[in-house]
């Protein structure tokens, strides 16, 4: 069972892991790597990243997401524009841009798709994560739930210490 878990989020995995390692070299500075950089940087890698996949194919990602987005199931348009709001985050993250609106906004779209996705995680609805598009074939979760809780949290928490 393991070994089948560790496959199923392999891509999650290596994702997180490609991500956090280039945040720490983004990051590092007199062999001290930067909190707080680290996590913009990380920000920065995980929105662009994730809306990436979600562009492969955009129609098969608003199809999926609008099983359990709560503003995706009543307007289907959010789902095709959803993506293009996590490259604006990534590219945000990245430029620096307006630091505390780039947090607020973070909190605001990542809590929010956070309901949907806790809402069918408690329902135990077996659906496909839209995280990473239609490309993988990811089951939705608790690891889902802590995918945008922690987006939520670091996103609190660089607003709290700006």
């Amino acid at each position: 069972m393991v070994d089948t878990t560790l496959e199923t989020f392999k891509p999650l995995i290596l994702i997180f892991l490609f991500i956090s390692g280039v945040s720490v070299i983004a990051t590092i500075e007199g062999g001290q790597i930067n909190p707080m950089k680290w996590m913009n940087y990380f920000m920065a890698g995980f929105f662009i990243t994730f809306s990436f996949f979600k562009f492969l194919d955009l129609r098969a990602f608003a199809d999926s997401y609008s099983m359990y987005d709560l503003l995706a199931k009543r307007v289907r348009t959010y789902g095709f524009v959803y993506p293009f709001i996590e490259l604006a985050l990534g590219i945000a993250y990245l430029t620096h841009f307006a630091p505390s609106s780039t947090y607020i906004a973070t909190i605001a779209v990542m809590g929010f798709s956070s309901l949907g996705v806790i809402r069918s995680v408690l329902n135990k609805k077996e659906i496909k994560c839209a995280c990473l598009g239609a490309v993988f074939n990811l089951p939705m979760t608790t690891v889902t739930i802590i995918e945008d809780l922690l987006m939520v949290a670091m996103a609190v928490l660089m607003l709290w210490t700006t």
